[in-house]
């Protein structure tokens, strides 16, 4: 057996090998990033969309029944004041037709969300599906 001992010269060595710990910890990083990103982007949110194809030819027109609410706190149906009770009354027959008509519904700006969100419930609860919500931006 041979021990080799090193001589206390002054003259250091250089270390020729590769520094991995930073490469360690960025993989680390990306590895948590992935881990906390992908859950989120399996989040899915189901809608319905139109299926392509061309309308009938002779199929009349639906009718627009159009819904304000203003900003102060009323509904009117075809620029009739309504409360909620005969709105829903009013839109009924529409549930049950065969060709169902188009809803928009249109709320100011300074109208009450609440008060939009149960115009909105009471059309999905009678199941009506040809509901739109109408902008009313102001343009300068």
């Amino acid at each position: 057996m041979a021990l080799s001992l090193r001589n206390g010269g002054t003259q250091d060595e250089v270390i020729m090998d590769i520094n991995t710990t930073p490469l360690i910890d960025v993989m680390l990083v990306l590895l948590v990033m992935l881990i906390i990103t992908i859950p989120i982007q399996l989040h899915a949110v189901n809608m319905d969309l139109p299926v392509a194809g061309s309308p009938p030819l002779n199929q009349p027109k639906p009718e627009k029944i159009q819904i304000d609410v203003t900003a102060q706190g009323q509904v009117r149906v075809q620029g009739v004041e309504v409360d909620l009770a005969e709105l829903e009354q009013s839109l009924q027959p529409l549930a049950g037709a065969t060709t169902q008509s188009e809803i928009h519904i249109r709320p100011h700006k300074a109208a009450p969300y609440a008060l939009f969100t149960k115009v909105l419930a009471t059309t999905k609860r009678l199941g009506l599906v040809k509901v739109a919500i109408v902008g009313s931006e102001q343009f300068l």
